[in-house]
């Protein structure tokens, strides 16, 4: 009798699901016809293209319950003519009283603002789209959606709105360009869905219904956007975005010199079709790109950042959500890292409805004073949907370094010579989007077969009004390598069952509380049961929407290398000893409709070595809606362990400042003060959005030692970048 490969049944099981894959929504149709009026975007529905429109209303409740029709009363149309979408809403208010909003800073969080946002899957393949909406005073967002219902706002393009407030409604008017979207040519039904917040009565509703336990971004449930005729072709679409920059530096710490900065680069997007596009770069700069939050670091393993450079955002998915979280074949943030981007080329989008492709090369320059070589990174994916919300991706990465004979005597740092990775994923998704998963598998390939190794992992999660449970597997040979990606951890074999469960009484206060429990095991390449984390927590949301969280662990860890459990004093502990520990903690987050919002966690428990770790973190934030946003980040760790180590403190402060005078003109500073590292880093930016998508930064960045306080660099940067359609 023949065996079955777990592998195969899984896939197998993956497949029937996906095969079942309709469309849930499409009775929810909304007609859109060409405008009758010119249109000007006022925030006043006044135009007789507007009183020609159908209108979207009735909207239905996601929270706090899904079984009935909102409360608080929303109207939207939309018609286009041969340049743009147009959008107009008509935020009707339900309770008297001023509207919620933290600030005009663009992007905002969406649980903290009243807000409307509109949801196109334009290539109706209901994985893929774009985002664009407003709150209350007028802050734009817009974002790229992928994986069914995730919004990257990372992403800005260029688009015009305009928010107008009365004392019974506020008013959201829209342009959104062809040329600023893609989207399938001649294709006469969109995915659309319309998703407002109001937090005077915390309720969150969608036009086409959508399931509480799911985001109202969920591409699954959108309803249809009905075209009159095809949307336009944007025709030729080049759009041109060069920048001037000017920078000076100083290193106090090392020698003193001023070093200056004079740079020009370019960008390019040019539209081969409706819904492909080819991006360039030439000498590109990501100075205005706001700074990482810092953290403090007591993991065995390197943290992950988030890509935030535009160039590397567009279908990016492609890419980066290729894998886990913590394995990741292509990581863009290691392009450029270290060595100056000296030119790239992006090709990605829609080939057709089934079809997608992403194919990126960068070039970057040599630093001879590090040793690091010039250096060639080429990703390729191509992706085919299978059934309505499934697919499979393949995917080819190749990091090269060019004319490169390191001298083995050398005491500089060796980089390899070439590091490829080749692999194969399919993501399902079922219609309804209570069956989610996905299985892969890699290989990589290295000089002298040194870093050739391989990687299977697999999950698969159902997740319905009450119940949530997954399943996951992770399996990393010892020598696979991934020079472009982030796969801190390797040489394991990784189990993580969860499994949730949630209660929705008929409460006044309470709207959900329920427990949690995840087990995850590693095991090394022999067998040997490495790591094991136990956890159970308990959750309770109120009707507010402050948040409550109360849980406890158990840990299990035997050390593979020396590991200095500070991650600072250079003491380690040896290889091959093993630390379990207890610990519990708590969380809480405040409602959002005060203008004074706290959020709190604390932990408390053992530690490696029989020791003990405390941990106690707060964020505090006043607003002055809309123009300033106060904000407090504190982090403190206590950790009590055996000499040599003792007892070390760690404190990590953050207060930050937001501005913004108007929705176009931004002031940010931010202070973080990290005693792990001693370093106190100020960063402050001016951003003022001339015209769409067109802006003058100023960036002003310190670093100090705290003790004894003096300055290590400083530098402060001008940029100016224009946003120019051909």
């Amino acid at each position: 009798m023949t065996r079955l490969h777990p592998l195969s049944f899984l896939l197998g099981f993956l497949l029937v699901f996906s095969a079942k894959a309709q469309k849930i929504n499409d009775a929810y149709r909304l007609s859109i016809q060409k405008a009758s009026s010119e249109i000007i975007i006022d925030g006043v529905l006044d135009e007789q293209a507007w009183l020609d429109a159908e209108v979207a209303t009735d909207f239905f409740m996601i929270t706090p319950m899904d079984t009935s029709f909102a409360q608080v009363k929303t109207d939207v149309r939309m018609t286009y003519d041969d340049q743009n979408l147009y959008l107009i809403v008509v935020n009707h208010h339900a309770v008297d009283g001023p509207y919620m909003v933290e600030s005009l800073r663009r992007d905002f969080s969406f649980g903290k603002n009243d807000n409307f946002l509109l949801f196109m899957d334009p290539f109706d393949d209901q994985t893929n789209g774009f985002s664009f909406g407003a709150n209350a005073a007028g802050a734009q967002w817009d974002g790229i959606m992928y994986n069914g219902g995730s919004v990257d706002l990372s992403w800005d393009n260029k688009w015009t709105s305009k928010v107008r407030n009365y004392e019974d409604k506020w008013i959201f008017e829209a342009a959104i360009p062809f040329k600023s979207i893609r989207y399938k040519k001649g294709i006469t039904e969109w995915g659309v869905n319309f998703s407002r917040l109001d937090l005077k009565t915390t309720e969150k509703s969608g036009w086409a219904p959508v399931p509480r336990q799911f985001p109202s971004a969920s591409l699954a449930y959108t309803g249809i956007l009905v075209w009159d005729n095809p949307p336009p072709d944007p025709g030729a679409n080049i759009s041109v975005i060069p920048y001037l920059l000017g920078g000076v530096s100083k290193d106090f710490e090392n020698n003193g010199e001023t070093s200056y900065r004079r740079e020009i680069g370019m960008d390019a997007k040019i539209s081969l079709t409706s819904s492909l596009n080819l991006d360039l770069t030439v000498n590109p700069d990501f100075s205005q790109v706001e700074v990482d939050r810092q953290v403090t670091n007591l993991d065995r393993f390197e943290l992950f950042f988030p890509e935030r450079r535009q160039f590397f955002l567009e279908n990016g998915d492609l890419f980066a959500n290729f894998g886990y979280s913590t394995i990741r074949p292509f990581f863009s943030r290691r392009i450029g890292l270290n060595a100056p981007i000296q030119f790239g080329a992006r090709l990605s989008g829609k080939i057709n409805k089934d079809w997608r492709i992403g194919a990126m090369n960068m070039q970057t320059g040599e630093v001879s004073e590090e040793g690091l070589p010039s250096q060639n990174f080429t990703v390729m994916a191509l992706q085919r949907q299978v059934g309505a919300r499934s697919n499979i991706t393949g995917i080819f990465i190749n990091k090269q370094s060019l004319n490169y004979n390191p001298d083995p005597d050398s005491e500089a740092p060796v980089y390899s010579q070439f590091n490829r990775n080749v692999g194969l994923e399919y993501n399902l998704a079922s219609s309804n989007n209570l069956w989610t998963g996905k299985a892969m598998l890699l290989q990589s390939f290295g000089p002298d077969n040194l870093a050739n190794g391989f990687v299977h992992a697999a999950n698969l999660k159902y997740a319905s009004g009450n119940l949530t449970w997954n399943w996951q597997h992770e399996l990393v040979s010892e020598n696979y390598t991934a020079e472009v990606g982030y796969v801190p951890r390797r040489g394991y074999t990784k189990i993580n069952p969860t499994i949730g469960y949630r209660w929705f009484p008929v409460s006044e206060k309470i709207l959900s509380h329920g427990p949690d429990i995840g087990v995850t095991y590693f095991f090394n390449k022999e067998g040997v049961k490495t790591d094991n984390t136990t956890y159970v927590a308990y959750s309770i949301k109120w009707r507010s929407q402050s948040t409550f969280l109360l849980w406890t662990a158990y840990d299990f860890i035997k050390l593979q290398r020396p590991f200095d459990p500070t991650n600072f004093s250079g003491e380690t502990l040896p290889a091959g000893t093993d630390h379990s520990w207890t610990a519990l903690g708590a969380e809480y987050t405040s409602k959002p409709q005060s203008l004074f919002t706290y959020s709190f966690t604390t932990r408390l428990g053992g530690y490696y070595a029989d020791g003990k770790r405390y941990n106690f973190t707060t964020d505090l934030g006043y607003r002055f809606q809309p123009y300033v946003s106060l904000a407090l980040s504190t982090n403190f760790n206590r950790i009590n362990l055996p000499e040599p180590w003792g007892n070390t403190d760690f404190w990590l402060v953050g207060p930050r400042l937001d501005v913004t005078m108007t929705n176009t003109l931004f002031f940010t500073a931010f202070v973080q003060y990290n005693e792990q590292i001693k370093n106190i880093n100020l960063n402050t930016r001016f951003q003022w959005r001339f015209k769409p998508a067109s802006d003058l930064f100023i960036v002003y960045t310190d670093n100090y030692l705290p003790a004894p306080f003096y300055t290590k660099n400083r530098s402060i940067v001008l940029k100016f970048t224009y946003w120019w359609n051909i």
